[in-house]
């Protein structure tokens, strides 16, 4: 993988995304929140674990743990795919405090997580390559994001499950 690859997917991933959306697939997978959401919350914790370890320096366990998230991540977003093209968008009915709480966060959600691809790509390139340089500087603002992106993916599910058509 190289830059421009990166870019290409960066931009291919949330498009098919936006697609999906407005296309309806046949199938049924209703049941994939129930298994992302945690998936986030494991990714999360794979995350602050890979920077207590890279922090104690055991780079070795750091990379497992990286290389780990970002294979659930893909594991989650083929589902989070799956899911959003062929599920009606569940609809948040509650007013008050909590609708503007759920959608500052899902909207933050969305956004960093389209912002995070790149980062998190990039940062595992220069990694990969050998460019500790260039990782460093790309990772210290590809963690925060990608962590908040894990998190907020699990508050979203928790707020939205009760809503889901059984």
């Amino acid at each position: 993988m190289n830059i421009k690859a990166i870019n290409i997917i960066s931009v291919i991933i949330p498009l098919t995304i936006l697609i999906l959306f407005q296309i309806k697939l046949p199938g049924n997978f209703s049941y994939l929140p129930h298994i992302y959401a945690p998936i986030n919350g494991i990714v999360a914790i794979l995350l602050i674990s890979a920077i207590i370890a890279v922090k104690k320096g055991n780079v070795f366990i750091h990379k497992t743990m990286i290389k780990t998230s970002i294979a659930l991540s893909i594991i989650f977003l083929i589902m989070y795919i799956l899911y959003h093209g062929t599920t009606t968008e569940t609809k948040f009915p509650e007013q008050g405090l909590i609708k503007y709480f759920y959608y500052f966060i899902l909207s933050t959600h969305i956004l960093l997580s389209v912002l995070a691809i790149p980062l998190v790509l990039r940062a595992y390139f220069y990694a990969s390559t050998g460019n500790f340089k260039q990782h460093k500087k790309i990772a210290k603002y590809a963690f925060p994001i990608w962590l908040y992106v894990a998190i907020t993916g699990v508050i979203v599910y928790i707020i939205i499950s009760p809503y889901y058509p059984n």
